[in-house]
């Protein structure tokens, strides 16, 4: 089903032809906000935005309209630990998405003046990201528990920062960072696998081979906090969460269907019914299971009325419990597993989302499941998984609290 190519200078292609006439294609690379250091905060979030500013062969103007021009669209984002440049475009015009790609990434001038002007932009995305709440909440409280490692990162970085960069910085972080042996290079679509090796090769593979200096070996350690700010804001924001495990944990697949069980994104998840049903004091309740490459992080995030904080953390830890003490029936395990099955099937069969979802895989695992991979995984796991990991993991002593009031 997937095809895979790896140049002579270590970048990797992950492919899939699903005879489509749009074709999503893409540039992971393992570079994200933790690999930046001191006055580095938000670099990599600052080069998303500034890498599409002037290369030695095009300026701004030319780089939006080569993809735009046709019809397509061309984009970026950064995470924690990745950086994506990807677009969508018909087929026919796969060819010059990847030249632009191997354009940007590998020519990107950064010009002084086009570098002034996004400084206020990204500032103003700083501003209203603060605005926000219920966004806001997640930094902090990824800030807190990783209070002293460069996962604490925002990665929108402080204004601070963002004043302080130059032309002449951005590229010291690109030199350092943005190396072939980071790179996987992500297609889905309706083109042949000899084109896209080729065409690959002839605009990747002409770089040499080279190395990041990042270095992730320091070990992440969760601390354990509550804390209560003040916001200002309408309504309480509530966030607990706790350790949870890494891509590489065998138990990821487990804590993932547990996670989808307490407070996926499907109505009747037990939180949804539990509280927001049940007692309508939330308008939205959620919990979420972020994996990175050595550690990982579980929350749960509500905004509520301002009397309902205690009531509302009674009930959080009543299903936690629950699950801890619980096991799922035949049925409700069969049922949370079709469940979590159908919401990835639909989720992976937009060709984006496949595209980024190989992607992220390949870059990451150096392989991609198929669905009927990932389908077997979730099928094998069983009752007493998710209640020893809820015990384990989940208990009431492991979790931090974060409040805006």
């Amino acid at each position: 089903m997937y095809q895979y190519h790896t140049l002579n200078n270590g970048i990797k292609i992950v492919f899939r032809n699903n005879g489509s006439a749009v074709t999503h294609s893409g540039v992971y690379i393992n570079i994200g906000s933790r690999d930046e250091r001191g006055e580095e905060e938000g670099m990599a979030h600052f080069i998303e935005h500034s890498i599409f500013k002037g290369t030695e062969h095009r300026r701004a103007y030319h780089i939006l309209n080569r993809i735009d021009g046709v019809g397509g669209e061309l984009n970026a984002f950064t995470t924690k630990e990745e950086t994506c440049i990807y677009a969508s475009s018909l087929s026919i015009h796969l060819e010059r998405s990847l030249e632009l790609f191997a354009d940007i990434i590998f020519h990107s001038t950064f010009p002084s003046s086009e570098i002034e002007r996004e400084k206020d932009v990204v500032i103003e995305e700083i501003n209203s990201y603060r605005d926000a709440p219920a966004d806001l909440i997640y930094d902090d409280f990824e800030e807190y528990i990783f209070e002293g490692h460069p996962l604490a990162h925002n990665i929108l970085g402080s204004k601070k920062n963002v004043k302080r960069f130059s032309t002449e910085s951005i590229r010291g972080f690109m030199r350092r960072n943005y190396t072939t042996d980071r790179m996987v290079i992500s297609v889905v679509g309706g083109v042949q696998f000899e084109k896209v090796v080729r065409w690959c090769e002839k605009y990747f593979g002409i770089y040499p081979s080279a190395e990041s200096a990042a270095d992730r070996s320091e070990t992440p350690e969760c601390r354990k906090f509550d804390i209560t700010l003040n916001r200002h804001t309408h309504q309480m924001h509530v966030m607990l969460g706790c350790k949870a495990p890494s891509i590489f944990d065998e138990q990821k697949v487990a804590f993932s269907l547990l996670n989808n069980i307490l407070g996926g994104p499907a109505m009747n998840s037990r939180l949804n019914v539990a509280i927001r049903e049940k007692y309508g004091f939330c308008y939205t309740i959620e919990s979420q299971y972020t994996p990175f490459s050595d550690t990982g992080l579980f929350y749960i995030y509500a905004g509520i009325d301002d009397d309902a904080r205690e009531h509302f953390i009674s009930l959080v830890y009543s299903q936690l419990n629950h699950l801890a003490t619980t096991m799922l029936t035949p049925t409700q395990l069969h049922n949370a597993k079709q469940q979590y099955i159908g919401q990835m099937t639909i989720n992976n069969e937009l060709a984006l989302n496949e595209m980024q979802s190989i992607g992220k895989s390949y870059l990451s695992f150096d392989r991609v499941d198929t669905v009927e991979e990932m389908q077997r995984d979730i099928e094998a796991v069983n009752s007493s998984d998710i209640t020893d990991i809820a015990a384990t993991l989940l208990n009431p002593d492991n979790l931090s609290l974060l409040t805006y009031c």
